[in-house]
């Protein structure tokens, strides 16, 4: 499978390039942001605590998180409005920056470019996910 990897600071485009470039390629649109934001929304709905990194290592292991195009499932349910809440922006930055968290995340995102061709959009991906 293939990886286009796209990266870069906030506000330069990236979404907008990412999504361009998949549709051209005919490969799936991936948003490994929106995966942080749907797991900062399940700790949220759980009362777990952003801070507390071994809860959502665990809770990283056990909900689904589902990139379908410009959607995105937890659990099955279309959560794509919600994790832009000021809550969940408030959350994620917490959230994404436990290892233990974020190596659960990175085996998923793995899992993801080896199951298809993707254009990934988000942090480390060509240096951790799909170097």
């Amino acid at each position: 499978m293939s990886v286009v990897a796209i990266d870069g600071p906030a506000g330069a485009g990236k979404s907008t390039v990412a999504r361009a470039v998949a549709d051209q390629l005919g490969w799936d649109y991936v948003d490994t942001g929106a995966m942080y934001r749907a797991l900062a929304l399940a700790a949220l709905q759980r009362g777990i605590d952003p801070q507390d990194e071994a809860a959502l290592a665990l809770l990283a292991a056990a909900v689904r998180i589902e990139p379908v195009g410009d959607r995105i499932l937890l659990d099955g349910a279309d959560i794509s409005a919600r994790i832009r809440d000021e809550e969940v922006t408030a959350a994620v930055s917490a959230v994404s920056a436990h290892p233990e968290v974020r190596a659960v995340m990175a085996k998923r995102q793995q899992e993801l470019a080896r199951s298809r061709d993707v254009v990934m959009e988000g942090r480390d991906i060509g240096t951790t996910i799909a170097p």
